[in-house]
């Protein structure tokens, strides 16, 4: 085992994956430097014909990825921020999730679009957006989003084997979060979730960033005689639904974190699939702890009042405790 940080271990899958597969590619914008070190040292060890540097034009490069994966490679396609996923939702959302099915089968499109997600650096409303849901609401498409540097791992490289087009979310927050992580290879399945701490009184389901402050959450809670168990579906589709109703079932309370907008949310649906298909468990209805439905502000104490915390995790699970 040893110690790697969480943009490390990203690096670390794709190199192996390249080295592994001659049909991996790499390419978008300043992936021959990677903005925050995550393909730092990639063109070096295997060129520029496989390690391409793009024209910010998300909707070009996003293109010529998707006519890659078509033609028989496997690429991945680096957009940097998650908000500049719009520009190529027609690339995405009316293509590639749909000519799969539009050729009756007869062409895989194995590709994955890899984006930083999150906020909290005060990076302002354009460049803080966690639009996950929006892509988890598209048929077609498989959605991954890991919370610990030995998760991002596994997740990349089941990704680029895949055949199937996967939209891969990389929590900026998590860039500097170290783990031990095994030397030999692993992989981490796709549709494969993991209680992250056993507990008995309240399940708490927390998605990407909020794994670690849910995990943190936990800990302060357990001295006060709440047992809380952490459930990381670290894939949202396909999602894991019975590692979460197992567990709603073992406590029969839930709240649901995740780092985004409340409506139509990943946690609304989780709610929801809890509401249809475990509600004879529950003891308390399910509860949500997501951000304010506002763009992100810019200023510090504003983002800080907007976002999902450690302390308004603690506070809900209390609430939700005492019903």
């Amino acid at each position: 085992m040893r110690e790697v940080m969480f943009v490390q271990a990203l690096g670390e899958a794709m190199a192996e994956e390249m080295e592994r597969d001659p049909r991996v590619i790499l390419m978008g914008e300043d992936v021959q430097l990677g903005a925050f070190g995550q393909t730092r040292g990639l063109v070096e060890r295997f060129g520029p014909g496989r390690v391409r540097n793009t024209p910010l034009a998300e909707v070009g490069f996003t293109g010529a990825g998707i006519g890659a994966a078509a033609s028989g490679l496997r690429p991945v396609v680096n957009i940097m921020m998650a908000n500049f996923l719009y520009v190529t939702m027609d690339q995405i959302v009316n293509q590639l999730a749909k000519l799969r099915y539009m050729s009756g089968g007869q062409v895989d499109f194995p590709i994955v679009i890899w984006a930083t997600t999150g906020a909290g650096g005060s990076a302002a409303a354009q460049h803080s957006d966690n639009p996950a849901a929006m892509f988890v609401n598209v048929p077609g498409l498989k959605i991954v989003k890991p919370g610990n540097p030995y998760d991002v791992k596994g997740l990349m490289k089941s990704s680029i084997r895949s055949n199937s087009p996967i939209i891969f979310f990389e929590e900026t927050t998590l860039g500097m979060m170290k783990q031990p992580i095994p030397d030999e290879e692993y992989t981490v399945p796709i549709g494969k979730g993991e209680v992250k701490r056993e507990g008995t009184d309240i399940t708490v389901v927390a998605i990407g960033c909020m794994v670690s402050q849910a995990l943190s959450a936990a800990e302060k809670l357990e001295k006060e005689g709440i047992s809380v168990e952490v459930v990381d579906p670290r894939t949202l589709v396909p999602l894991d639904k019975d590692i979460i109703l197992n567990s709603v079932a073992k406590t029969g309370k839930v709240v649901v974190c995740d780092d985004a907008p409340p409506l139509c949310s990943v946690a609304s649906e989780i709610s929801a699939t809890i509401n249809e298909e475990g509600f004879d468990f529950l003891k308390a209805p399910v509860a949500r702890v997501t951000r304010e439905h506002v763009p992100v502000p810019f200023s510090p104490p504003m983002e800080k009042f907007v976002l999902p915390n450690e302390e308004k995790i603690i506070n809900k699970v209390k609430e939700v405790a005492k019903r």
